[in-house]
């Protein structure tokens, strides 16, 4: 039985990134990776879809210990592995990666103060089982197996191809052939574009609209820092410019939503020329009450403006021989239709957990500074902002652990574990987007509290002071 201090539970960005962590600030602690997959890179590694990139910029996207040299803003998903595997290579983890093995089940046993981890090789299914004294849960949030497709009325009907986003067939020739793509988030948004070069014609099939805006893929401005700075200093002043720029503006659209909403369409506009953004990119919520989308140099109202793409904004009646019916009485024709519907949403992985063979439902905890559960020892997880990248988030948890296992180490503490004091104090939702996706599997996560430090501030200035300067020892944070 292999026995290390820390097992990272995948090896995607929040894993390696945990790992780079490590190699610098806890040389002395051993660990292992364990990615159920056959390569790392989560979700960048999974997707095979057309122009899979990321919707947010890479010097906040990328980790802020390891520069963004491409000139791209928004990488797309060859890019982003490139970048993940050189940080592999620079801080010497790779062979720490164990591929293939897939965790089941963890147990903490609480009279040694470890966790054992059970898992499965999912090409062989032999059974292994490790042991450590630290869990870091870097999973990410969405079932890997299959994405969410709806119940299409009369999709036997059709005699097409429908697929998945998520199980894109590598061999999937659409060129010349008419495509639907259903859906308005950043996968249709990301597809549309990159098919309409060689489609025949792509619709883009929305039930409501999304707020959409146009952002350049270079930056001018972070090109200038290039070149005056080094290297390194260059990359902390653009993710610094960047994170300041994300932050101002998504409390702008929530304190004046509408002067936003009427600014962001008029930016749709602009794009757009003499097709009309209303009703198509004017949705009826408030902006970031879901996610916004990004397209880089405005490429998705450019392949609209062009009239190789088409957006339509209605409700599906039913499939039929040769594509969809819509309530309005159109059929949109398609020899191939994607269902870019939204992702199942999976928390650690669907791993199961006791505690001294009891299970533990996470459902039931709160999430204490958006890194541990509440009645959870020794186990913190990796979630990134919701409003903001993901890494941003997901660094500073490696930061605030970094901290945590050197104080722990000092003062010989073995084990730690987030409790509730105030049994009384509310709770709501663990994410704050009104997105469906969220909406269908909010039961299977924790939820967050009302106040310090059971909130979620979705504020990475504040999370920054809390996980980075304030000290670790807390009332609600037990130690043994």
């Amino acid at each position: 039985m292999l026995h290390t201090d820390i097992i990272i539970v995948g090896g995607g960005l929040s894993g390696i990134g945990a790992a780079c962590h490590l190699e610098q600030k806890n040389k002395n602690k051993s660990y292992r990776i364990l990615e159920a997959r056959e390569e790392i890179g989560g979700t960048w590694s999974l997707f095979k879809y057309p122009g899979i990139r990321s919707d947010s910029d890479m010097y906040t996207f990328g980790y802020s210990f390891k520069t963004w040299d491409n000139p791209k803003s928004f990488a797309d998903a060859p890019n982003i592995l490139k970048y993940l595997n050189e940080a592999v290579d620079e801080y010497q983890i790779r062979d720490k990666i164990q591929y293939q093995t897939k965790v089941t089940s963890v147990n903490f046993d609480s009279t040694k103060n470890s966790w054992t981890v059970n898992t499965t090789n999912s090409k062989t299914n032999t059974v292994n089982t490790y042991t450590c004294n630290f869990l870091f849960i870097c999973t990410g949030y969405y079932n890997y197996k299959n994405g969410y497709t709806p119940d299409y009325p009369g999709v036997e009907n059709f005699k097409g191809q429908l697929i998945h986003p998520q199980l894109w067939p590598e061999d999937l020739n659409y060129k010349g052939k008419k495509v639907v793509v259903i859906g308005s988030g950043a996968t249709a948004v990301t597809i549309v574009p990159k098919m309409a070069n060689e489609t025949a014609h792509i619709t883009m099939l929305q039930r409501s609209p999304t707020y959409v805006g146009a952002f350049p893929n270079k930056d001018k401005i972070a090109a200038f820092f290039k070149k005056i700075f080094p290297k390194k200093v260059a990359h902390k002043c653009i993710r610094f410019k960047n994170i300041v720029t994300q932050i101002i503006f998504f409390n702008v659209c929530r304190w004046w939503p509408n002067t936003m909403k009427k600014i962001i369409i008029k930016g749709a506009q602009k794009e757009l020329g003499s097709i009309a953004a209303d009703p198509h990119f004017a949705p009826n919520y408030k902006p970031w009450d879901q996610r916004f989308c990004i397209a880089p140099d405005g490429d998705l109202f450019a392949a609209i403006k062009s009239g190789r793409a088409s957006i339509v904004t209605d409700h599906i009646d039913t499939f039929t021989k040769n594509g969809i019916k819509i309530k309005s009485g159109k059929e949109i024709e398609a020899d191939i239709i994607i269902s870019a519907t939204g992702l199942k949403l999976l928390a650690f992985g669907g791993a199961k957990i006791t505690i001294d063979n009891k299970d533990f439902d996470i459902s039931k905890s709160l999430t204490y500074r958006g890194l541990m559960l509440s009645g959870l020892p020794n186990c913190v997880f990796f979630a990134g902002y919701t409003n903001a990248s993901w890494t941003l988030k997901s660094d500073l948890t490696s930061e605030y652990s970094s901290r945590l296992l050197k104080f722990m180490e000092k003062k010989n503490h073995t084990y730690v574990v987030p409790q509730v004091i105030d049994s009384n104090m509310e709770t709501q939702p663990l994410l704050n987007l009104n997105s469906g996706y969220i909406h269908r599997s909010e039961k299977e996560f924790p939820r967050q509290g009302s106040k310090t430090p059971w909130k979620l501030y979705q504020n990475y200035f504040r999370d920054y002071k809390t996980l980075r300067i304030n000290k670790i020892t807390d009332k609600q944070l037990q130690f043994k």
